[in-house]
């Protein structure tokens, strides 16, 4: 993992197409400010693992379905 520090107002780019910028600090908690092209997803790291765990799910309850289907097709 790279380490950076920042002060507020300073920025961190990724490649050429996103920018990270620190908005404000307060307490423990810091604001980020994310420019990036509009196809790259941005989440916080709680919601994406969320959705990564509802899109797996999904494609068991697929896999499910679509075995049930393939025994009543045999019969």
């Amino acid at each position: 993992m790279l380490v950076l520090t920042r002060k507020k107002d300073e920025a961190i780019k990724i490649g050429d197409d996103i920018e990270i910028t620190v908005v404000s600090i307060n307490g423990d908690q810091v604001k980020l400010g994310i420019q990036a092209p509009k196809n790259i997803e941005i989440h916080r790291k709680e919601i994406y693992l969320s959705i990564q765990e509802e899109n797996n799910a999904a494609s068991h309850s697929s896999i499910d379905l679509l075995q049930a289907l393939s025994n009543q097709l045999k019969k």
